[in-house]
């Protein structure tokens, strides 16, 4: 069989069997929302918002959507004479599309309502689902330190790692991108304020995130 023929073949029964294609380099250069692909590494120090945003922005850069600014979803809380920051408050106002085109929200508030954010939709920045509850290994526990709403923690209780500069003191707040828990109650489905991380180190190393299901990921917003 001619090779242009055992080609046009070979992807035909591919199409047949339904393997589902990537995402193209228009479609990804397009993508407004990711999370990320791997974490910074460094447990719940992210460098502060800048480095966070930093690694957001990056990874799309790497993905071919780097002429757009991006911004982590996350807060921070009210420390050392500053004001806490909203998550809500610092990643445009949508509409966001995965890698492969998929609307998760039309907007703020229904980002915070009746999305289209699922394990199936909740894609990185390589159009890659993440492994959620039942996968080796489970990383579903994306660092977002805000309450359902989007909004910071008030009260002494730390929800940011320090305001996402220590990787040894406090907790983070941790949302489930599968919106699945292992006790399934209403909170486990949350995609943005699940559980505070914790673990051996009380919370914030990168043992202690991968302890509880989570890889010290993050959701990324273009806000432009």
């Amino acid at each position: 069989m001619p090779k242009q023929l055992l080609a046009l073949s070979l992807g035909a029964a591919i199409a047949a069997l339904g393997f589902a294609a990537g995402p193209s380099s228009a479609q990804q250069a397009a993508m407004t929302f990711f999370i990320t692909s791997n974490g910074i590494g460094n447990g719940g120090n992210l460098g502060g918002l800048a480095g966070a945003d930093n690694h957001c922005q990056t990874l799309a850069q790497a993905a071919g959507a780097g002429a757009k600014t991006w911004h982590a979803y996350l807060s921070t809380q009210a420390a050392d004479g500053k004001e806490a920051i909203n998550a809500r408050d610092r990643i445009g106002k949508g509409p966001w599309q995965n890698a492969k085109g998929v609307v998760i929200a039309k907007d703020v508030a229904e980002l915070h309502g009746a999305n289209n954010l699922t394990k199936e939709t909740a894609l990185s920045e390589k159009g890659e689902v993440t492994n959620g509850i039942g996968d080796q290994p489970n990383r579903h526990d994306i660092l977002t330190g805000s309450q359902p709403d989007g909004t910071a923690f008030t009260g002494a209780d730390d929800r940011t790692c320090k305001n996402w500069t220590s990787s040894m003191q406090g907790a983070a707040m941790v949302g489930h991108s599968d919106r699945k828990g292992l006790g399934d109650t209403p909170a486990a489905k949350l995609w943005n304020s699940a559980h505070p991380s914790r673990g051996p180190d009380g919370g914030c190393s990168q043992a202690d995130l991968k302890s509880t299901g989570g890889d010290g990921l993050l959701y990324c917003f273009a806000v432009n």
